[in-house]
């Protein structure tokens, strides 16, 4: 999942989009604090679990359509809070009397606007991104490298996608078999090499593992392709080969130059450690 931030009058609000599922998924708490005008975060939180608890009783399904997500807070962990998609949101509101209401409400559905025109124009996608790359100080080469992968990418989805070949957990099930072959590591356990949690591994690659990572996709669509690939079990056996293909290739640089494709290198922020004297 990417984490993005957002505003709403000047207010943050935190947002995580889910690309296996092409979903916004927004803090629900933080949605609160600006429809009840609470200055304190604890005092929006306090408010949301009197109302969860009134959802319950009457038997609402707006809190089971929540889930919990791990978000930045206030001290910059990541923590797990309440999140739910722009459509549980909209139904939410109707449930808080707030003059902020209306205006939020139009506010989710221009989020969901500029879903829809990206969808349309990918370009004004990846415009937004190469301008957050840009501002985290990423070099041109590796903009380049991460946009020419997402493209690749998208094209295997695509051919997923029309190939009986469901998104959300399907997807992520044939993207781990291939990261699997050609990294040796899960997508899991490469984001833990890393650090990562909630953040994007692309986001956070080597221009060496964007590179192999395309190669294991490009690889896997077209023996897909050529096979007509359809369906789970047919898929699978192309995501392996076209993810050996790439391990090949992996395995023969790291002889050639005695180092390890695979870093647990990121674009993390630096954190400060602050170390409190002891009283004597």
């Amino acid at each position: 999942m990417k984490i993005l931030p957002t505003e709403f009058d000047g207010k943050p609000i935190r947002r995580v989009y889910d690309e296996a599922t092409e979903t916004w998924w927004f803090s629900v708490i933080d949605v609160v604090q600006v429809l009840t005008q609470q200055v304190d975060y604890q005092a929006a939180r306090k408010y949301w679990n009197k109302l969860k608890e009134r959802l319950v009783t009457e038997g609402s399904q707006l809190v089971t359509d929540c889930h919990q997500l791990k978000m930045p807070a206030a001290d910059g962990k990541q923590r797990l809070t309440d999140a739910a998609t722009a459509q549980t949101l909209l139904r939410l509101v109707q449930s808080v009397p707030s003059p902020k209401a209306e205006p939020i409400k139009l506010w989710l559905a221009k989020v969901g606007y500029e879903r829809m025109q990206e969808m349309s124009d990918p370009s004004l996608s990846l415009n937004r991104a190469r301008e957050t790359w840009q501002q985290q100080g990423r070099s041109e080469k590796w903009i380049q490298q991460r946009m020419t992968g997402q493209e690749t990418r998208n094209k295997l989805t695509d051919y997923w996608a029309t190939h009986g070949i469901s998104k959300g957990d399907e997807f992520a099930i044939l993207t781990n078999i291939i990261h699997r072959e050609w990294a040796d590591v899960s997508v899991k356990e490469h984001k833990s090499l890393k650090g990562l949690e909630s953040q994007n591994l692309r986001d956070h690659m080597s221009e060496a593992e964007l590179i192999f990572t395309a190669l294991a996709e490009l690889s896997t669509r077209q023996i897909a392709e050529a096979e007509d690939a359809t369906g789970m079990d047919e898929n699978k056996a192309a995501a392996t080969q076209g993810g050996g293909i790439a391990k090949q290739a992996r395995t023969s640089l790291e002889q050639k130059t005695g180092k390890s494709v695979i870093t647990g290198a990121n674009f993390l922020p630096p954190t400060t450690k602050v170390i409190k004297a002891k009283k004597k």
